[in-house]
């Protein structure tokens, strides 16, 4: 929605100016309202489910610089043992992560989800 209102003013008052600068200040505003709302330390937390877990977080920890660790889960449906990865990222590490899981194991189980506050080596220190 944004983008059409900022489109139509550059298009209607012929002003690239205006639309440059309303274009910033729409981008710092949502990045306010984010460090607002979630504050300065918000990272994602990932669950990998995999049947190649050792390659994967091996991949993680040398390419990335993510430490991942291993919980030991059960699939209901399958009831087979799994090895679940989990894996503390900030914002912009997820979809490194996301694509070297995915090309090591197409067949991965990934899910992301918030967490609000992470401490520890790599993040917010105590």
């Amino acid at each position: 929605m944004d983008f059409v209102i900022v489109s139509l003013n550059v298009i209607f008052f012929r002003e690239i100016e205006i639309g440059l600068y309303s274009a910033i200040d729409i981008y710092l505003m949502g990045k306010m309202i984010d460090i607002l709302f979630e504050g300065i330390y918000f990272t994602k937390l990932l669950l990998i489910i995999s049947d190649k877990n050792e390659e994967i977080a091996r991949e993680i920890g040398e390419k990335i610089r993510r430490g991942t660790t291993g919980l030991f889960g059960k699939g209901m449906y399958t009831q087979q043992n799994k090895l679940i990865l989990m894996c503390a990222a900030s914002r912009g590490d997820i979809s490194k992560i996301k694509l070297a899981a995915r090309k090591i194991d197409p067949r991965s189980f990934i899910i992301i989800t918030n967490s609000r506050e992470v401490v520890g080596l790599g993040f917010k220190k105590t």
